[in-house]
Parts: structure tokens; sequence; C-alpha cells
């Protein structure tokens, strides 16, 4: 991805490579998906605006200094533009990773999608800057037609204005809000960022146009608007066979820790064997879960009126701890992002059980005893995927209250484009790396330990259980608003003491102050609800 045409560079260690160099390529071709309604054809309607990914590049200017890993940043336009397509905006990416970027070029299938722009005005100039650079950049703002909006900048290395016909401003109406996302470069004056629409999620219909943002002085530069999907229609989802593939193409390789004793199972094989339904008032007298979840209680909201546990028995309720790796199943949940221009796969896993945590303090490693410990533990990772041209873009990585997006060229891949994750030891927080993953500040937090140990190919062993434009037809238990497991039954004071007779004060300050940042979801006060019911469900995920 990212073809580059080089220009105006004299870069002084024109004999380095650095990353951005060499643009990203999949370990393996990505295969043709099966035809059916507008998914990967390479062009999206959003409404009298028709909108293409584009990923030919040419290098306009470089610095060789700031931005991540101090490896500085490369600033690029569109190239070989399809007939009758334009420019919107100018790419951007920090050096320190493969060039691995799109932009999204416009083509007027209305008569007034697209205006020149009146002028610009600019935004900044490396002039003074006394850094390793290409030449001197510039940076202009379009200044837009009434009733239309700029969604991108143009870099130049010439202080004379771009030419008006270098870009196009776009409707108002086909453009959204806007909003500044990761950090690519920037000093003391200007930072750049890339941008994202503001208002995300399943309903939402803002277009990511693949252009960075530039804001001096920390405004910005009053304006930049991302693209909209005003047809509000699915055409260019994946449709049932399709996701099928793109999961079979993608799906992750999952490693748990080689310590692991809490593993996944089906929820099928989690009621199927004794898990009992609770109800308020009446905690002697729990019944049985039917193994397909039809006696949940289906009406009401989380209000602490029922909730789910292990069996009674005590070798039954070890054994439903344990999870069943063989029957472990993989629930996909099938989300339009981004205005229907990306699809985002969520993927569930659920854990009856999750054990206790352990913290790291300093040089020293100590258990945690029971806290960290609750009865059911849903976990996820999302894919999220390009609808041009079935592409995965990059993936979430969910832990415990939040979470990280990491890009394609950023995951390590196995068995061709199967991006690999792993569940940290006991707490289940998926990770991209192996390593303690510490949760905290300095040397103190919760360790999240992640390692090969079994792996399961998540593709073997999976269910669409939701997708609202697919029509799918949800599992009972899907809608059971309550906990998968009871509110908390140990007493977090009387672990810390059995935690804190062994520790100097300081240490047992340190402790104490730890865990009590933690959320309650790592606490473990009390069982999960349902994938559902969390926030990321029909929002877009947390970063």
């Amino acid at each position: 991805m990212g073809n580059i045409n080089k220009k105006n560079s004299n870069q002084d260690d024109a004999n380095v490579l650095l990353p951005i160099d060499t643009p990203f390529k999949f370990p393996s071709p990505l295969p043709t998906w099966p035809s059916g309604e507008g998914f990967a054809s390479g062009i999206i309607d959003l409404g009298g605006l028709q909108v293409s990914q584009i990923s030919s590049f040419t290098k306009v200017w470089a610095s060789q200094e700031g931005g991540p890993d101090n490896l500085g940043a490369t600033f690029f336009e569109p190239s070989n533009l399809p007939n009758d397509f334009f420019m919107l905006g100018s790419y951007s990416q920090p050096n320190n990773l493969p060039l691995f970027g799109w932009l999204l070029i416009g083509k007027d299938s209305s008569g007034d999608a697209l205006k020149l722009p009146n002028d610009y005005t600019l935004v900044w100039s490396s002039e003074n800057l006394k850094i390793k650079q290409d030449g001197v950049c510039y940076i202009w703002l379009p200044i837009p037609p009434e009733g239309y909006k700029s969604v991108g900048h143009v870099v130049t290395t010439s202080p004379q204005k771009p030419s008006l016909d270098k870009i196009r401003c776009v409707r108002a109406d086909l453009t959204d809000v806007s909003e500044t996302d990761d950090w690519i470069w920037g000093n003391d004056v200007l930072n750049v960022y890339s941008s994202r629409p503001k208002d995300r999620g399943i309903k939402g219909l803002g277009v990511s146009t693949g252009a960075f943002m530039a804001l001096n002085n920390g405004a910005t530069a009053d304006s930049l608007a991302c693209l909209k999907n005003i047809v509000e229609n699915f055409s260019s989802m994946p449709i049932l066979n399709q996701v099928q593939a793109l999961f079979q193409t993608y799906s992750p390789l999952y490693y748990f820790h080689p310590d692991e004793e809490y593993y996944p199972s089906s929820v099928t094989w989690f009621f199927q064997n004794g898990v009992l339904l609770y109800t308020k008032g009446q905690e002697s007298a729990p019944v049985l879960v039917q193994p397909d979840g039809s006696n949940l209680p289906l009406d009401g909201s989380n209000d602490g009126a029922y909730w789910l546990d292990l069996p009674t028995d005590d070798s039954a309720k070890n054994r439903v701890k344990n999870g069943d790796f063989h029957a472990a199943t993989s629930y996909l949940h099938i989300k339009p992002m981004f205005g229907a221009t990306h699809t985002d796969i969520a993927l569930w896993l659920f854990y009856p059980f999750n054990g206790p945590a352990r913290a790291k303090i300093e040089f020293i490693n100590i258990p945690l005893g029971k806290i960290g410990q609750h009865v059911g533990d849903w976990e996820h990772i999302t894919l999220r995927i390009s609808n041009f041209n079935g592409e995965l873009q990059s993936v979430y990585f969910s832990q415990h209250s939040g979470g990280n997006w990491v890009s394609a060229p950023q995951l390590e891949f196995e068995n061709g484009n199967k991006p690999v994750a792993y569940s940290s030891l006991h707490g289940h927080a998926c990770y991209s790396k192996t390593g303690q993953n510490m949760q905290g500040s300095g040397n103190i937090g919760l360790r999240n330990d992640t390692a090969k140990g079994q792996v399961m190919d998540t593709g073997a062993n999976y269910a669409v259980v939701a997708g609202d434009y697919l029509k799918i037809v949800e599992p009972v238990w899907l809608n059971y608003a309550r906990e998968w497991g009871p509110k908390i039954s140990y007493d977090i004071a009387n672990e810390l003491k059995k935690i804190e007779r062994f520790l100097p004060g300081k240490l047992k300050r340190a402790i104490e102050k730890l865990v009590k940042s933690l959320p309650n979801e790592v606490l473990g006060e009390e069982g999960p609800t349902g994938p559902k019911f969390k926030d990321m469900w029909n929002g877009d995920e947390r970063g």
C-alpha cells in the first residue's frame, strides 16, 4: 500500500532508510472477495459525490526530526488520479512506520458537489525551523466558496499560493464535523494530526478522508470538515458471504499465556454445565439456565434483579471455571463505521471465570489474592476493514476499561494475513505483543502478562450473532441485560491485609493506592454485562 513518487526531496541522510521509505505490504496477497452489492467495488457514492480510496502518493516534503521516535514525518499529495476525480486533501504520517496510508478523492456526480476554492490562507511555514528538512514547507488552507467546506490542506515547497485548480471544496451538506486523532508531528507552534469524524458509531454518517489536520498555536485551521454519507444506505457494506470471506482471511490467532488456567468457552457450553440464574429476594432457589438461554429474563435493564453464577458443587464449579478451550466460540458483531465506508468486525470471547490479578511494586511481584476474580468475563477485539477494497486497516485491542488501536504495519501476522492477539494471564485483556503490559504508573502497576502458550484460531469456530443491516437473528442470551456473574463475595480490605502482612510500610501504601485506582471491572467487584450493553456496541471503540 502507498506507492511513492518522490518530489522535491534533498534529504541530508540520503543513504539512511527510514521505515516510511518502505511501503507496507501484507504477508499474503489479498484474495478476490465474493461478488455482491457494492462492497470492495472501489467507489462509494455519498449522495452526489463519488469517492475512491487512493494510496498512490507523490512525496512533497519531509522533516527528519520531531514526531514519534524523533524520526520526523513526511507529507504527500495523491497521484495518478482517475479521470474526473479530484484531490480533496493531503496525507501525512510519522517516519517511524512503513508507509501505510490513503486519501479519499472525489468525483462530482451531481453537478455542484465540488467547487474550486476562492483562495488560500497560509497556515504555517518551516522557513525558520532549525531542523533537518527537505527544503521549506508551506501548509495552505483552501478558502471555500459560500455553502462549501474545506476537507484537507495543500502542502507546497514554494511560498507561492497553490493553483486554485489543485484541490476541491465540498458542498456543506456533504460534510460533517471532524476532530484530531493521532499525533503525527509538530513543534512549539504547529502540530499535525490525523483526523476522524467527531460523531462515530453505527449511526454516525461522518466519513474519514484520510487527510491530516494542522493546528497552529493550538487552534485548528478553522475548520477542516470530514465528509458525510447522506445516502444513508448500506450498499457498500459486505453481505454475509463477504463477511465470512473477510473473517477467514483476517481471523486473529489468539495466544494464551502458558500459565493460563481460565480459558474461554462457548456460551452454550457454559449454560450446559450447571450455570444458575438467581433472582433477588429468592436467592435460596436459583434455577438452571437452559442451554440456549431461553429462560433468561429479557425485559428491563441491569437493575440487580437477576444474575448468573457457577454451579454450587465444588467439582462442577472448578470445571466450569476452567472453561472449554476446544468449545470456545468467536461471536461476531458486524458494524458499519464512518458512514458505511468501513466495516468493524467486533470479535467477542466469553470466559466463564476471570482469575486473580498480580501487581508489580518496583522489583517485587505480588499476587493479589482474590482481587480481580469474578464470574463471567467478556473480552473483545475489533477488526476495521475498508469497504473500498476489503483491506484490514487496524485492530482494536480491548484492555479492561480501555484499549488501543494498532495499525496494520504494527501488527504481528501469522498464517498469511491473520493478526496475532495475546490474552493476558487470568485477566484476559487483549494485547498485540508479549510482555508484562503494565497498567499503572512508573514501577507500580497491575501486570497483564502475555506470552505464547495455547493458540486459538478464532476463524475455526465462529458465529455471526449480530449485524442489523444483515438481518441476523440474534441468540436469546445476547439480549440478557443483567450481569453474567454475582457481585463480589469477598472483602477487599481483608484481601489487602493478607497481602500487606509481609510488606514494608512504603510498599503497603503503594499497593493500597494501586488497588483503589483500579476500575470495578479489574477489581472484580461484580460480573460484567453482556456485549450488547457495552458503550462500544453501537458506538466507536475508545481511543
